[in-house]
């Protein structure tokens, strides 16, 4: 095993769940010509449809690059208010032929009135809101936990260095669940939205407690992406991408710290600022190597 090799293991076994850019349904060869005229071969990203039924009601079919189907069926739901902390999920049944997945609970649901009221967002893919895209949210207290800055350098060091999709093949978004310096679940999918639904399903499934977390991501800090992290109670949603004006009024309103242009030494924090702990001088922050920037595949 090369340095780099190990290095490469080193970091995949801080994770839970990382990602697994060699997985073979993920992506597939496609030849083609540079601008030289010279024979390429790249490795590009699938997308598959799945179909998400709540019981015996059709919601919504998304696309995907098709790896964690339930996961990403129960968080979709989870965000979007059609499953609630208590309700009993008595069956998550995912048909890989059909490619559907459907949700079964102990109470019957109906949701037909809000499946008639759709907001079409910014999200990569598109990303769609059933309903009110407020709703949900009116008694949502996030929690105080803090935020170190020493923190966040951490994790952009360790998760610009994770094997991943992103750079086997690019035109991918990663989201990553985090404690502290540590990144426990990386996701990723062709819609940001597809992959934070993922980690919300990931905790629907596994009840973690979500007070100390962060939730780091590669795509816009958009209205979307801050009322996903707030309907999941995660206190801070950190991003290496920038804003958008409503992202930003949401996060406000809701007392979400939002961090974003977390790029080298620097970052900007537009809202949740009482939760940070600037404790690390940015003078500190080791210039990273070219080759480990953050960058797509080719």
């Amino acid at each position: 095993m090369t340095e780099r090799q190990t290095h490469h293991a080193s970091v995949v076994a801080e994770y839970l769940i990382a990602p697994d850019p060699q997985q073979a349904r993920l992506t597939r060869p496609v030849k083609g010509r540079d601008h030289t005229g010279a024979l390429v071969e790249l490795s590009v990203v699938e997308e598959r449809p799945l179909t998400i039924y709540l019981n015996r009601q059709e919601i919504v079919t998304a696309m995907t690059i098709g790896d964690y189907p339930e996961y990403l069926a129960l968080g979709f739901l989870r965000n979007q208010g059609m499953l609630h902390p208590q309700d009993v999920v008595t069956g998550v049944d995912y048909d890989e032929e059909l490619e559907t997945v459907v949700v079964r609970t102990e109470v019957e649901t109906t949701y037909e009135e809000k499946l008639q009221k759709k907001t079409r967002t910014s999200g990569c893919a598109v990303g769609t809101v059933f309903g009110d895209m407020m709703e949900g949210l009116e008694g949502v207290k996030l929690p105080e936990a803090e935020v170190r800055s020493s923190w966040l350098y951490a994790l952009a060091h360790k998760i610009n260095r994770t094997p991943s999709l992103y750079l086997e093949a690019g035109a991918i978004h990663g989201t990553v669940l985090c404690q502290r310096d540590r990144p426990l679940v990386y996701m990723e999918d062709v819609g940001r939205h597809n992959a934070v639904d993922k980690i919300a399903g990931w905790l629907q499934s596994t009840g973690t407690d979500v007070s100390d977390k962060i939730l780091y991501t590669t795509g816009r800090l958009t209205s979307e992406m801050v009322i996903k992290t707030a309907m999941m109670g995660i206190p801070v949603l950190v991003s290496r991408s920038g804003f958008t004006a409503w992202g930003v009024e949401i996060a406000q309103d809701l007392g979400l710290t939002l961090v974003g242009r977390m790029r080298g030494q620097r970052f900007v924090c537009l809202s949740g600022e009482h939760r940070l702990v600037r404790d690390m001088d940015p003078a500190d922050v080791p210039t990273e190597d070219s080759r480990n920037r953050r960058k797509g595949a080719r």
